[in-house]
């Protein structure tokens, strides 16, 4: 493994640790079984890259991407809450629109970023040019992201969102706006999702139409596989497990696709998507599996 290579796979895993950490807030905070990460991120990316084309500030374009991803994620909870039409679904008519939606922003599958400066580029007059530096600037903005995700569910507002993830009837009887509070939450979740992509587009040089694919698997992939290494209950260290999720599990990916034994078989990088997939079922099995052990450990004692 050479060092580029391991240090391009730590910047994916940080930019989809983003995607992990909205995963998380829909899924396992809200119970709110949501698909429309796959159209999300593309559209931070498109969102982005239109306004940096259009010679918007890197950091501006990225903030406009994440208040895409805040709409597309408050559409899906609006068909949810208001029209009553069940999560997944309501999470795949927005995916399934926020194509088309993507394909309009951009005006062509794909939008380059050739000669364009990035949030990269603007720090590299503090951390010199090296393998290392976009992976020290994503690195810091997650960091940065978690703390402010600790924070904000520490807050009433942060704590109300939870409690109607956990037990809404219950939420509803101690005066809480569930409605507001899935809306918020889901705004949060696709926002994170939609940054994630727009930085990704800056990092891969353009937005593509088709980056999406597999993002809501990543995601759970993640989240799954760092509640199985970190187990908590406490807000800090959820959100850490889906960071140290995000990251592990895009070396496994990495080394999976470098395998001699996989390449030998025929598999190529357009076959990620499989790997991806088959390693989300290895990953679910898991938490299975210590539970299995661990009573087999009652037994023997």
């Amino acid at each position: 493994m050479s060092l580029i290579a391991l240090f391009g796979a730590f910047e994916t895993g940080l930019v989809y640790a983003l995607v992990a950490l909205g995963v998380l807030i829909s899924f396992r905070i809200l119970d709110f079984p949501d698909l429309t990460a796959d159209g999300s991120f593309p559209l931070g990316a498109f969102a982005c890259a239109v306004c940096m084309v259009a010679g918007i500030h890197p950091f501006i374009a990225v903030a406009v991407g994440f208040a895409a991803g805040c709409l597309a994620g408050i559409l899906t909870a609006w068909l949810n809450i208001k029209l009553g039409i069940l999560h997944l679904l309501a999470g795949i008519i927005v995916m399934t629109a926020l194509y088309s939606i993507n394909l309009r922003i951009g005006g062509a599958p794909n939008v380059p970023l050739l000669g364009t400066d990035t949030v990269f580029d603007i720090f590299t007059p503090l951390l010199g040019r090296g393998v290392w530096q976009n992976t020290a600037v994503l690195l810091a903005a997650v960091i940065a992201i978690k703390l402010v995700l600790d924070w904000f569910f520490a807050t009433e507002t942060g704590l109300a969102m939870r409690a109607t993830g956990a037990n809404p009837r219950m939420a509803r009887a101690q005066g809480i706006a569930t409605g507001r509070m899935v809306l918020a939450g889901m705004a949060l979740s696709n926002g994170l999702i939609a940054l994630a992509g727009a930085l990704f587009a800056q990092l891969a040089g353009g937005a593509d139409v088709a980056a999406g694919l597999g993002t809501i698997v990543f995601g759970l992939a993640a989240v799954i596989l760092g509640e199985a290494l970190l187990p908590s209950k406490n807000i800090l260290l959820i959100t850490l497990s889906a960071i140290i999720g995000s990251v592990i599990y895009r070396l496994f990916v990495m080394v999976a696709m470098g395998s001699e034994t996989l390449i030998q078989l025929g598999l190529k990088t357009q076959d990620l998507n499989l790997i991806t997939s088959v390693m989300l079922v290895l990953v679910l099995l898991v938490p299975k599996a210590k539970a299995k052990m661990k009573q087999q450990r009652k037994l023997a004692s």
